[in-house]
Formats: structure tokens, sequence, C-alpha cells
């Protein structure tokens, strides 16, 4: 059964989380605090996806984001953010998240994303080539790794599937719609800025200069175009 984490300190809605995820086949392990969550997620190295509401008594859930990207990169990640709190979304994503979730949410919503990440982290249906190579760029696409130059660069699957997507499409501009539908799945119902801060965020990992971007660029006003 696949496993979940949920760390809310509201009981309320934690247990609405858990009453329904468990209704949609999930294992969910309950954590009311950051301090929980790690030692949850230390005794359970199977989770595969975690939710993580932002405000925490003992820690906020950006820091347990952090601390568990710095360990875990293929674990899923959904943030739970108020609705009126636009910069939490973005911190959220740029601290390695892979979606929010805004509150007042439906059971319906929260499980699709559940589901979208853990079909991300499943792997490929169909793998098209075993090996990707452009530029400085290696990708593997049966262990999911990238490297450049020989030197590994950490990806979350999100980023993985970016990258992915990018290399399987040299020199060709693509849409951020189409970009969200081709990573997130084309139910997803989030906003398109969640494409510009993962393309932010890869940038952060894999140019030399971050403000000089050569191997991921802008296509004004319609969207990205991978030039390695």
């Amino acid at each position: 059964m696949k496993k979940v984490l949920i760390m809310e300190d509201e009981l309320n809605i934690r247990s609405f989380v858990v009453i329904n995820l468990k209704r949609a086949g999930y294992d969910v392990i309950e954590a009311g605090t950051g301090q929980e969550a790690l030692e949850l997620l230390a005794q359970y190295p199977d989770i595969g996806v975690a939710i993580l509401d932002i405000m925490l008594p003992d820690m906020d859930g950006f820091e347990v984001c952090r601390r568990i990207r710095a360990t875990n990169k293929q674990m899923g990640v959904i943030m739970l953010t108020a609705r009126t709190q636009e910069m939490d979304k973005v911190t959220g994503l740029m601290t390695g998240a892979d979606d929010y979730v805004t509150k007042p949410f439906s059971p319906a919503e929260l499980t699709a994303r559940i589901d979208a990440l853990f079909r991300r982290l499943g792997g490929d249906s169909v793998v098209v080539a075993d090996v990707l190579a452009q530029g400085p760029f290696v990708m593997n696409t049966l262990n999911h790794t990238l490297e450049k130059n020989g030197v590994r660069i950490r990806l979350t699957q999100v980023e993985y599937a970016i990258v992915k997507l990018f290399m399987q499409n040299p020199g060709r501009a693509l849409a951020r719609e189409e970009i969200l539908s081709a990573v997130w799945g084309r139910e997803y119902e989030g906003e398109l800025k969640i494409v510009d801060v993962n393309i932010r965020r890869l940038r952060i990992k894999i140019e030399d200069d971050t403000a000089n971007p050569v191997y991921i660029t802008t296509v004004w006003g319609f969207g990205y175009k991978w030039g390695a």
C-alpha cells in the first residue's frame, strides 16, 4: 500500500485528510509537528509523498521541506498553503516542493495531486531511450539521473520530468501550458506559475550563470526552450 505522510497541527483538518486518503487506498502516517514529521520520515523510509502544512508551532513546513530535500530528492512533497499567501506558494516550490494545494481544498483535489505524484514516482510507462545526451548533459531514463560534465545533478521528480521533456524536444519552444500538461497532468487545475518557479529552481542547478541562462532560455510571452 502506498504510504503518505500528512503534517498538520490542526486536528480537524488532519483527521479530514486522513479519512479521505484512507478511503482512496493510501496508508497514512500522521504528524502534528515538524519534529514529529522528521522522526516519522526517518522511521518509515517507504513514505512516497509528504503533505506539509506551512504554519506549525515548532518549525514551518518550508524548513521540513528543506530537510527532506537535503537527503531525499525522490519523495513527492505537497505544501498546504493559505489562499491569500502568494509568497508561500513560491517559497514552498523554491525550497523543493513539487506542488501546492490551497486551503480550503476538496478531498478529490488533494487525492488527484497525490495520485499524479505517485504516477511520476513510479517511472515512465514507456522508455523512449535509455540515455539522452545533449551538450554537457547525459540523462539515464532507467535510473532517473542527470549528469552535467560527468557530475551528478540531484533533481526532484518534477525537475527530472521537466528536463526530460526538454531533452526530448531540443530546440523546440514549449508553451507553459504544454509543460504543465506534460509534467503535472492534463487534469491539473493549478496555476501556470508553478512552471515558472520550477524553471527558476532548475536554472539554479544546471546553469553556469542563472542571470544569463543558456540551457533553458525564455521565449517571452510563450514559454521556454532547451538549448543544450
